[in-house]
């Protein structure tokens, strides 16, 4: 989801990952091109959050083709190990913030700074229809499994614009669930919340749309939009319904600047 890309940290993260080669996917006698993208981004401070966060909107993208790749705005970081025609996988990385009681108005755990490491898999099942699937493990923070499903409906120029739309659909596995929208009997005491045991599996639903523009060479610009509405026990935990909401937007906009090459 966007909020595991609204911190500055991941530009240091994003740099290294966009030069790992992906293989079968540029042609070795032309010349490569990079893009970068950079602007600010709103999205929740945590999952289940009613604050918002503002923070980089950040892609980094390099190529030998005639276009660029197709990625979602929504993407976690992360660039194909393999990528042969028109299936590719290689590893994945997400980011929450931490979570504290003066956060989120009551007493209960922190939740502290989630690095999540894992991998992804996509097909391209026509030039307009991708299909993508990650898995994520926390190694600090939350340290629980997320997942995502999503698929794209992509409307190009070449690389003059481009446009996407298409269905997000989020998981998390009980460790997860129960760290930023469970309370325990404890934390019942001290918030006064219900105590509230919530399970892993689906978490949301939502959809996002993207679009890209050159404004000439070199410039250019991109927007995103992303709605994500919880579900299960995520939408019926107390610390939702009375520190939170279900409904979870992001936005964001950005320049582009693409050199290289002989565009």
């Amino acid at each position: 989801m966007p909020f595991r890309r609204n911190l500055l940290l991941l530009a240091v993260f994003a740099a290294p990952l966009a030069t790992i080669p992906a293989q079968a996917q540029e042609d070795e006698g032309s010349e490569k091109r990079t893009r970068i993208i950079l602007g600010p981004q709103l999205s929740p401070s945590w999952p289940g959050a009613d604050k918002f966060s503002v923070g980089p909107y950040i892609d980094v993208s390099r190529t030998r083709d005639s276009e660029f790749e197709f990625e979602a705005p929504d993407e976690s970081f992360g660039q194909p190990l393999v990528h042969t025609g028109s299936f590719a996988f290689g590893p994945a990385l997400g980011f929450i913030g931490k979570r504290k009681a003066s956060d989120i108005g009551a007493d209960l755990p922190k939740v502290g700074f989630s690095i999540e490491a894992g991998g992804f898999a996509q097909v391209a099942l026509t030039p307009s229809l991708r299909i993508r699937a990650e898995g994520r493990k926390g190694l600090s923070g939350h340290k629980g499994w997320v997942g995502e499903v999503s698929a794209d409906y992509i409307a190009r120029e070449g690389d003059d614009w481009l446009f996407s739309i298409g269905p997000r659909v989020t998981f998390g596995d009980s460790r997860y669930t129960r760290a930023y929208f469970g309370v325990t009997p404890e934390a019942a005491v001290a918030s006064g919340l219900p105590a509230y045991d919530p399970d892993g599996g689906l978490q949301s639903v939502g959809v996002t749309a993207g679009y890209h523009r050159m404004l000439g060479r070199n410039w250019g610009f991109a927007v995103y939009g992303r709605y994500d509405r919880l579900v299960g026990d995520a939408a019926d935990s107390p610390v939702t319904r009375e520190l939170g909401s279900r409904g979870q937007p992001s936005a964001g906009v950005a320049l582009s600047y693409t050199f290289g090459g002989g565009r």
